[in-house]
């Protein structure tokens, strides 16, 4: 029997937990157990189990009493740390790829660029989201190293949740992210690795500048 349904589920399951967490619907220390979540999704406890351990590898969930799963204090010092390493492996991916991308890839990061900038002019915070994770996976691998590919998603995966919920939180950071954007694509076709490097860089800066606000936000919230 195919596993893919479960699959689509818990993924669902999980972003809508990522939104509740993040938006702070759901505080620190608030408890995230599997059977109440299974009979609010409709669904058997083993898409929630995977959909918590999916929270616990972004950091977003940790085990708490009786060993069930609660809502992790968002630990700021330690997501700038992520950021800041985010950066600098993302900036040494955009120098490579400013070097070393073929034309086709080079056409194709153009491509959803252009993309990007129709959903970030329409305020489509989603459809944004997603080619943001299609840009910055695309230069990634347009760097043609494997080692630095795979220890640049472990961070990836564990900001996403945060670089994700900039685009909803702030409107205007569609259109300054897409400016970065454009900046960083710019340097690549020019095959000017430092100026993509320095681009990439401050563009996670940047990004990292809006969560710490979302972070500071959800706090004065949880103390209200």
């Amino acid at each position: 029997m195919s596993t893919k349904p479960t699959v689509r589920t818990a993924e669902v399951i999980y972003a809508e937990l990522v939104r509740r967490i993040v938006e702070g619907v759901l505080l620190p220390g608030d408890a995230l157990n599997e059977l109440p979540l299974a009979e609010e999704f409709g669904v058997s406890r083993t898409p929630v189990r995977e959909a918590l351990q999916h929270l616990s590898i972004a950091g977003l969930a940790e085990r708490g009493p009786r060993r069930a799963f609660i809502v992790r204090r968002t630990d700021l010092p330690m997501l700038e740390d992520l950021f800041e390493a985010l950066g600098e492996m993302e900036a040494l991916c955009a120098r490579l790829a400013a070097l070393r991308m073929t034309a086709m890839e080079r056409h194709k990061l153009s491509a959803t660029v252009q993309e990007a900038d129709a959903a970030a002019r329409a305020g489509e915070a989603l459809a944004y989201s997603e080619l943001n994770a299609r840009f910055h996976a695309d230069i990634c691998a347009g760097a043609h190293n494997r080692a630095l590919d795979a220890a640049t998603q472990v961070l990836r995966v564990r900001t996403l949740p945060w670089r994700e919920a900039q685009f909803r939180a702030a409107a205007a950071r569609l259109e300054s992210s897409q400016t970065e954007h454009r900046g960083i694509l710019r340097a690549i076709l020019a095959e000017d690795g430092e100026a993509a490097h320095r681009a990439m860089r401050d563009h996670i800066a940047a990004s990292m500048l809006v969560v710490a606000g979302i972070v500071a936000e959800r706090a004065r919230e949880a103390v209200d």
